[in-house]
């Protein structure tokens, strides 16, 4: 696992542990055991001092501390994952060498290995690095710094333009897209480094808000009526707060529409 590859697993795993911390203290404090009883179960709810019984007519407690118990094994395997996770990324930072990294900071060496390592065409090389219109609302937002060297304004941009990065993937951010008589700033607007075709990609990242999803069916019936269709020129990744994007999916996406 590389470096990167590490880190953006940290932050996804982050997000789901506070995702799982958030359920849970919407259950009662106290914890479910359950014992056997010949043929039956028996169940008991403990505060970790005292425990009492639970009848059957109170199987709705019952099956909501089993729940909690449930999410509460899967936080802490989370939270060990976490923990190895954060060994191998302060590891990694004390003890690798990053000697490939600092030969492309020697300016020398770096103008003769950029081609090699980028082997973009002239054409998508100067269409990646030329000015373009983009999006001016809310700069503020843009805090999530990218290893390009870019702002986005999520974490889950920000992986996306890691993996466009990783494939030599010319890309623009919120560059200004017209349609009809509306301007659009897709997240990302992208071409292909062999055909120079135009993707563009969309990512949205509150799902399970009722305004922010039907404004996201809108922005893609709109795209659908100017002749960009999802799954053929338009990419599209979508989470909530409990089902955040993964690296996996993203690199899925670009190998199966961008790779060369």
């Amino acid at each position: 696992m590389s470096y990167e590859h590490a880190r953006l697993e940290l932050a996804n795993l982050k997000e789901k542990i506070q995702s799982l911390q958030n359920q849970l203290r919407r259950f009662p404090e106290k914890n479910l055991y359950c014992t056997k009883n010949g043929t039956r179960f028996k169940w008991y709810q403990s505060d970790g001092h005292t425990s009492s019984y639970l009848p059957k007519s109170q199987r709705p407690l019952a099956e909501e501390l089993a729940q909690k118990k449930y999410l509460s094994l899967q936080l802490e395997d989370l939270l060990e994952e976490q923990k190895a996770l954060e060994l191998y990324l302060n590891y990694y930072l004390s003890h690798v060498r990053h000697t490939d990294q600092s030969l492309l900071e020697h300016n020398a060496y770096r103008e003769l290995l950029l081609p090699h390592l980028q082997p973009l065409s002239k054409e998508l090389a100067e269409w990646a690095a030329s000015p373009f219109e983009h999006n001016r609302l809310h700069p503020e937002q843009l805090n999530q710094k990218t290893i390009s060297g870019n702002y986005v304004r999520s974490k889950s941009e920000a992986l996306i333009s890691t993996i466009l990065s990783k494939y030599q993937i010319p890309f623009r951010y919120e560059c200004a897209l017209h349609l009809k008589s509306v301007i659009l700033y897709p997240d990302f607007t992208i071409r292909h480094p062999v055909t120079g075709d135009t993707y563009y990609w969309e990512h949205f990242g509150l799902m399970d808000v009722t305004e922010y999803s039907q404004n996201a069916f809108q922005k893609l019936s709109l795209y659908a009526s100017c002749g960009i269709i999802p799954s053929i020129q338009l990419i599209t990744t979508y989470e909530t707060k409990a089902n955040p994007l993964s690296i996996e999916t993203v690199d899925k996406l670009v190998q199966e529409f961008l790779a060369k």
